[in-house]
C-alpha cells in the first residue's frame, strides 16, 4: 500500500482529525502524547506561527521515542518552500487551507498525502485533475450539508473531509457523515486555547475519547 492510501485509510477510518498548534514546545509534545493515549493515530499540526516548524521537529522526535504508528501531518501549507521545509521535518501529510498546484506537485513528485481546501466545483475539479484523492472543505460552516451532499455524486472517486463549524456532538458528527463525509477536522472545539493554557491533558484526553466513541456508535 502507498503512504497516500495508509494516510487516507487512517485518517478516513478514525473519522476525526484533531487539529492544534500551540506556540510551546513542551505543551505540543504532551497535546500529541494526549491525543495518542486518547487512541488517535493521525494529527494535524498546523502551521500559524514562527514556532511551528522548530516545534514539528521535536514532536517528530518524541513521535519516533514513543507513539508507534502515529501519523503527523501538517496543516496551513499555503506555499512550496512550507511544503519542502515540513517535508524535510518528516511530515507524513500535508493540508492546505486552499488548492497550491505547485505544493501538489511537489508532493505527489514525493508520493506524500496533499489535502487542499476547496470551496467551489472549479477548484475541486482542478485538484482532481493533479491527482489529489482527498479534498478538504473548507470553511464547512459557510458551505453546509447540503453543498457537500449535492457535488458528492459528481466525485465518486474523491475522499472527502470537512473542517470548520463542526461541534462536538453526535448529531454535527452524524450530519457530516451522513452527508458524505469521510473525516470531519476538530480544531479549537476539542483543543481550545484555554485547555492548552491550563495543560488540562485529562480533559483533551476524555472528549476526544468520546469523539472517537460517536464515530463508532455513528458507523455501527
Amino acid at each position: 500500500m502507498s503512504s497516500i492510501q495508509n494516510s487516507i485509510d487512517v485518517i478516513a477510518k478514525q473519522g476525526i482529525l484533531p487539529l492544534y498548534f500551540n506556540t510551546d514546545e513542551t505543551i505540543s509534545i504532551e497535546v500529541l502524547k494526549t491525543l495518542y493515549k486518547a487512541g488517535i493515530r493521525a494529527v494535524e499540526y498546523t502551521n500559524r506561527g514562527s514556532e511551528a516548524l522548530s516545534n514539528f521537529k521535536k514532536m517528530v522526535a518524541a513521535r519516533n521515542a514513543e507513539l508507534p504508528g502515529m501519523l503527523l501531518g501538517i496543516g496551513t501549507i499555503k506555499n512550496l518552500e512550507q511544503a519542502q521545509d515540513f517535508h524535510t521535518a518528516q511530515a507524513d501529510f500535508f493540508i492546505s487551507p486552499g488548492f497550491v498546484p505547485e505544493v501538489a506537485h511537489f508532493l505527489k513528485s514525493k508520493e506524500v498525502l496533499y489535502t487542499p481546501g476547496c470551496m467551489t466545483p472549479t477548484e475541486i475539479i482542478a485538484a482532481e485533475n493533479t491527482g489529489i484523492q482527498l479534498v478538504k472543505l473548507f470553511p464547512g460552516n459557510i458551505l453546509g450539508l447540503e453543498f457537500l451532499s449535492s457535488i458528492k455524486d459528481i466525485f465518486p472517486s474523491l475522499v472527502f473531509m470537512t473542517t470548520g463549524g463542526v461541534e462536538t456532538t453526535h448529531a454535527s458528527i452524524e450530519s457530516w457523515l451522513s452527508a458524505g463525509a469521510s473525516a470531519v477536522g476538530l480544531g479549537s472545539k476539542l483543543i481550545s486555547k484555554k485547555r492548552m493554557e491550563e495543560q488540562d491533558y485529562e480533559t483533551i484526553e476524555s472528549e476526544t475519547k468520546k469523539m472517537l466513541e460517536i464515530i463508532e456508535t455513528i458507523r455501527r
